[in-house]
């Protein structure tokens, strides 16, 4: 059993976390009624649903440009359209497989699967979330400004001590950056990528915010959508389901004006769109996870032989 424990920890905890964070969503949907959610979904108007798709859409072909400068100038001649297919498997894994490293692991397989280097397409995949963290934490001082006495509370005080993990992560893959110093031009075109992706999130969200009514600036929901984006990060659930929706709700409606009901409904919206603008990853994942099951066997081979 204790074997067990160790081994499966990590996973009990974040379905626990996950079913922790839902109950509370649905304690909230209990206080303010399912029609007063779906009243705020109707006031969304529908064009504005097609032009968040749009950047939704553009978002994601972002984080396809901010690893693929990274393969080049590393070395790494892989083609455009394998770094899309690669890049949208790795989303769709991160989105409908519980665990959003998976994602990663499935990306490195595909590339090692194309011949290519392992440590170098590790190192890549590494900067890439990095400087996709790099490009969030632009925008997280003005998070903190305008929701600073929110977050002087003790819970969230302690909620915050957890940040303390994803800043030794980024001291422990700063060395990965030495590939990329000699071509700092390719770290500012990735760095470029990452802002595209970020713009076009912040801007999806400020658009529902207005049809809602709110009147918070464009920077006031960029800087409370990357506090959301880097509490997502923590390992407390899986792939972020329900606590991405639950400090989404809490941070809109005590910052930028909103209901607990229209900002939920932001909050399931963007998560829809993050779910249907990973979908396409779905027609390259069973091809990927075949090569890395005939890997796993052939390594196992190996050693047997051995």
């Amino acid at each position: 059993m204790s074997a067990w424990w160790v081994k499966n920890r990590q996973r009990v905890l974040q379905a626990a976390g996950t079913v922790l964070a839902v109950g509370l969503i649905v304690v909230l949907l209990r206080e303010e009624s399912w029609q007063t959610v779906l009243e705020a979904f109707a006031k969304i108007k529908k064009i504005n649903l097609f032009w968040v798709a749009l950047l939704f859409l553009l978002a994601r072909f972002a984080v396809v440009g901010r690893w693929h400068v990274l393969l080049r100038a590393a070395g790494i001649d892989m083609r455009l359209q394998d770094s899309m297919s690669l890049t949208f498997t790795s989303l769709f894994a991160s989105h409908f497989l519980p665990t959003t490293v998976g994602g990663d692991l499935i990306r490195l397989a595909g590339a090692m699967q194309m011949g290519f280097d392992r440590a170098v397409c590790l190192a890549s995949i590494a900067a890439d979330r990095l400087i996709g963290m790099l490009g969030m934490s632009m925008m997280a001082p003005f998070g903190l400004w305008y929701s600073w006495g929110l977050i002087q509370t003790k819970l969230a005080a302690s909620f915050f001590g957890f940040l303390r993990k994803p800043i030794e992560f980024i001291k422990r893959t700063l060395s990965v950056f030495r590939i990329w110093l000699k071509k700092p031009a390719s770290l500012l075109a990735s760095l470029a990528f990452a802002c595209i992706n970020m713009m076009c999130q912040f801007s999806a969200v400020y658009i529902f915010a207005r049809d809602l009514g709110s009147h918070a600036s464009f920077w006031v929901i960029a800087g409370l959508w990357s506090l959301i984006y880097f509490i997502t990060l923590l390992p407390i659930s899986i792939n972020g389901y329900g606590v991405q929706e639950l400090f989404s709700t809490y941070l809109l409606s005590n910052v930028a004006g909103l209901s607990p009901a229209m900002s939920l409904s932001i909050a399931f919206l963007i998560r829809i769109y993050f779910l249907l603008s990973s979908l396409p990853g779905a027609f390259f994942l069973p091809a990927i996870l075949s090569a890395m099951t005939k890997q796993k066997k052939e390594t196992v081979s190996t050693n047997i032989l051995l």
